[in-house]
């Protein structure tokens, strides 16, 4: 089987050209190849196949975590998916329609120098902000936005801590808490899996942690639903500046994320209210994985 390494700002999967390549168990093969030390290593598994109806999209991203279990939506992802389709003929268009369980993503290509989609613009739709739909077991408050209420305060202990979550979701569930010591020195690996696996969280998490530096930057590190830490998450980068924009941390303007792997800028548009993810994607590698 031939594959493709790819990472956005770090977040690394092995990618599958299903227009090409037939996958049968793709839960126990994203559990082999993301193997660090008998794999390929990644933090999963992206199958890139032909869409369900092609007048709707143009291809479709099916996304599987390093333990196998199938995610709605990756936004990292979802930019090396662009960038594969369009630099590899698969797709050549621009926009691009891709077809997740989260629904269709637009996706933008800037090309290059070299007209290699080097950098990308994903629409990533509408934030949601209801707790039946993110999922949590959760009641919304007023946010610092007009007329609009979201999970700001859930309380949850980790360990010996106590945090304060806003709850978000971009086709996968998000849990964002703003930390007050630097971010690069906290314990992620520590906290993160018990805050993941929450009773709160009827399908589990995503838990991004969060360093305010000011209305334009803020610094990230994530723990991932079914992977553990990874140097970026392009869908919780999304929910990270929504809850900063419900809490009044920041406007509705482009805001930059550092995260371990790379910065991406994101912006909840007043006009439409969809979020706009811009960021790299990179190729790292080609190869055959002999199943």
């Amino acid at each position: 089987m031939k594959f493709t390494k790819m990472h956005g700002c770090g977040n690394d999967y092995v990618y599958v050209n299903c227009f090409e390549e037939t996958v049968k168990d793709p839960a126990k093969l994203a559990q082999a190849v993301s193997d660090r030390h008998f794999g390929i290593g990644s933090d999963g598994l992206v199958l890139i196949c032909p869409p369900t109806d092609p007048n709707v999209a143009d291809c479709k991203m099916r996304m599987f975590n390093a333990d196998g279990s199938e995610s709605e939506m990756c936004g990292n992802a979802s930019r090396c998916v662009g960038r594969y389709v369009y630099d590899r003929n698969v797709v050549k268009k621009n926009p691009i329609r891709l077809e997740t369980l989260a629904g269709i993503k637009v996706i933008e290509v800037h090309l290059n120098e070299k007209g290699e989609a080097e950098m990308l613009t994903v629409d990533m739709g509408e934030p949601i902000l209801a707790p039946a739909e993110i999922p949590v077991e959760a009641t919304t408050s007023p946010s610092k936005l007009e007329n609009i209420s979201a999970v700001m305060d859930l309380k949850l202990t980790s360990e010996d801590k106590e945090f304060d979550f806003t709850c978000v979701s971009m086709g996968n569930p998000h849990a964002v808490t703003f930390i007050d010591t630097p971010v690069k020195d906290f314990q992620v690996d520590f906290y993160g899996p018990s805050l993941e696996t929450n009773k709160a969280f009827p399908r589990k998490t995503n838990v991004e942690f969060v360093e305010f530096v000011n209305e334009t930057n803020l610094n990230m590190r994530v723990w991932e639903r079914g992977t553990g830490e990874t140097w970026a998450c392009g869908t919780g980068t999304c929910a990270t500046v929504v809850a900063a924009n419900l809490r009044g941390l920041c406007k509705r303007e482009p805001v930059n994320v550092k995260l371990l792997g790379g910065t991406l800028t994101i912006e909840w548009n007043k006009e439409d209210n969809h979020v706009y993810m811009t960021g790299p994607a990179t190729f790292v590698f080609d190869g055959i994985w002999n199943e």
